[in-house]
C-alpha cells in the first residue's frame, strides 16, 4: 500500500462514486466534506489516529458500514481515503500557502461561484471530535479567520448572523475567506499540536513475587528485591 501517492483522477472518482453509492449510508460523507474533515482533522491540535475519525466517514451512526463487496475491496476504499488524508497533510507540511479547499461551484446569474457549505460540514465534523481542544484558536486575534467555517458549517448559527450567508455572492465571499486563512490557521498549530496519547509498554515481563529475583541471587523475588522495606 503506497500511502505517498495522490489520488490520480480515476481514484477520485473511484472513491467519489463509491461514497455515493448505494452500498455506503444516505449520510455518508462526500468529497468535497471528506475533504473539509481530513483538513480539520490533519491541521488540528491534537493529532487522531484513524481508527477513531474513519468511522464518521461512513455516516453519523457509528455503526454505519459501508457493504464493501469483500475484504479486498474494503482495503481499497481504505487505502485511497488514506492517500486522500496523506495529500492534505503533505501539502500543508511542504506548501501550506498553495493548499485548496475541495469547494464545490455552481453557476447563479451567469458567474461561477464558489460553494464551501459541504466542505465547511465537514471541517466542522472534525473539529467536533476534539471540541474543547479548539478553544484556544477561538480566543485568540485568529478567531476572525476562523469565522466564516463557522457561518458555513455550524450546524446552528443565530438568527442575526442568517444575513451573512443568505445569498450564493455571500457564500462564495466566504469560501475564498476561507481558502486564505487556512494557512494562518494551519501555523496557529504547529507549535501546540499535541501528539496522540500512547500507552508505554514494558519490556521485560512481569516478575511473580514467587519467581526467581532477576537480581541473580538465587532467592525468590519476595524474600529478596520485592521484599517490603524494614523500618529502621
Amino acid at each position: 500500500m503506497q500511502l505517498d501517492q495522490p489520488l490520480s483522477e480515476k481514484e477520485f472518482d473511484e472513491l467519489d462514486q463509491f461514497l455515493l453509492s448505494d452500498r455506503s449510508a444516505e449520510d455518508a460523507m462526500t468529497m468535497d466534506t471528506l475533504h473539509g474533515y481530513l483538513t480539520a482533522v490533519a491541521m488540528g491540535p491534537e493529532t487522531i489516529m484513524p481508527a477513531e475519525w474513519l468511522p464518521k466517514v461512513w455516516g453519523e451512526d457509528e455503526k454505519s458500514v459501508p457493504k464493501f463487496k469483500n475484504a479486498k475491496e474494503e482495503e481499497r476504499i481504505i487505502e485511497l481515503i488514506m492517500r486522500f488524508m496523506n495529500e492534505v497533510l503533505v501539502t500543508f507540511e511542504v506548501a501550506p500557502k498553495e493548499f485548496e479547499p475541495l469547494f464545490c461551484e455552481a453557476e447563479h446569474e451567469g458567474t461561477m461561484l464558489l460553494d464551501g457549505e459541504a466542505w465547511c460540514w465537514g471541517f466542522w465534523e472534525g473539529m467536533e471530535l476534539r471540541p474543547g481542544s479548539w478553544d484556544p484558536i477561538w480566543e485568540s486575534d485568529l478567531e476572525p479567520l476562523m469565522r466564516p467555517i463557522y457561518l458555513l458549517g455550524a450546524d446552528e448559527i443565530e438568527e442575526e448572523e442568517l444575513k451573512e450567508v443568505d445569498t450564493p455572492m455571500k457564500g462564495h465571499k466566504l469560501a475564498l475567506d476561507i481558502q486564505a486563512n487556512l494557512p494562518a490557521i494551519h501555523r496557529f498549530w504547529v507549535p501546540l499540536r499535541k501528539a496522540p496519547v500512547t500507552t508505554l509498554k514494558r519490556e521485560e515481563p512481569k516478575v511473580g513475587r514467587n519467581d526467581e529475583c532477576p537480581c541473580g541471587s538465587g532467592k525468590k523475588y519476595k524474600k529478596c528485591c520485592g521484599a517490603d522495606p524494614v523500618a529502621e
